[in-house]
């Protein structure tokens, strides 16, 4: 079911997430609230979303991938390159905000996938902007505290 995006400045977009333990990651809740994470996303015509955009305080993410959208719990950047690119970015919870940000232009996650099991995805470019963006959200992160210079913006 589609859920409701929560918008800056909501505080509940400040919060750091929990972590989501192997263990819940098959059960009925956590598959109902993947399905509800991809469907919102799909809806809003996002590239990614994080639990607490939909108020959900769990270190949960979907990603547009090529082979659709996919979940990742947990995720962690545990390498990155030296160098950085800048992009412009949006994002869902801060509707009609634009913005160029900077940000590791390659960078190695590592999480857990939709059957609990540990995965280690090297990404670049736009995979590995939308990656940081999302792990961001998890860490209480909105892209416009990050932002170099707005290049559309209504109301912040």
């Amino acid at each position: 079911m589609k859920m409701r995006v929560l918008t800056h400045p909501n505080k509940a977009l400040h919060e750091k997430s929990k972590i989501v333990e192997a263990d819940q990651i098959k059960s009925e809740t956590t598959l109902s609230l993947v399905n509800d994470l991809k469907e919102t996303m799909i809806e809003e015509n996002g590239v990614g979303i994080a639990a607490p955009q939909i108020g959900v305080q769990k270190q949960i993410i979907i990603i547009e991938t090529e082979a659709g959208p996919q979940a990742f719990f947990n995720p962690t950047i545990i390498r990155h390159s030296i160098r950085k690119i800048e992009s412009e970015e949006g994002c869902l919870s801060v509707p009609g905000v634009f913005g160029i940000v900077r940000r590791y232009r390659n960078i190695t996650v590592q999480a857990l996938d939709e059957q609990a099991r540990v995965v280690t995805i090297k990404l670049g470019a736009f995979p590995a902007i939308v990656f940081q963006h999302e792990i961001d959200h998890l860490n209480g992160i909105l892209f416009i505290e990050k932002v170099e210079k707005f290049t559309d913006h209504k109301n912040i």
